[in-house]
């Protein structure tokens, strides 16, 4: 005999834990207010925005100050900041490149010590620093 056709499954309820633990993480971030999504070209797999140092530490700089001024705070009336690295926004020169979501600005040249007036005048004021934005787009 070949063995019982349920042995392949041995590995699933590990699946499943991760899928509800994803699930979980999902379900919170979707009932919370979002007041913006802040997307980071920081790490390419082919580099033509920028150095990818320049971008991880532009990443760790985001990830730094959001937490330090508080905005993922699920009680924030204005609603949490979310923030996700990508690997490409199709932009390809001037980078670091930072798309502000729902607002639609196009950041270039988002050096580490830009994020934080970034995230105080624009995330926080309301007020988009137009000498770096490079262009808008409405998503609307």
């Amino acid at each position: 005999s070949m063995g019982t056709p349920g042995r392949a499954r041995a590995g699933e309820p590990g699946h499943e834990t991760h899928g509800e633990r994803i699930a979980g993480r999902m379900s919170q971030g979707m009932s919370q207010r979002i007041s913006h999504h802040l997307l980071l070209c920081a790490t390419p797999t082919k580099a033509k925005c920028c150095d990818p140092e320049i971008g991880a530490a532009s990443w760790e700089a985001l990830k730094r100050q959001v937490r330090e001024l508080d905005l993922e705070n699920p009680s924030r009336a204005q609603g949490i900041v979310l923030r996700s690295k990508a690997d490409c926004l199709r932009i390809c020169e001037r980078g670091p490149i930072l798309l502000v979501w729902p607002d639609g600005t196009w950041y270039g040249g988002v050096t580490p010590d830009r994020i934080s007036s970034i995230l105080q005048q624009h995330i926080i004021q309301g007020q988009p620093i137009e000498e770096w934005v490079l262009k808008t787009s409405t998503f609307r």
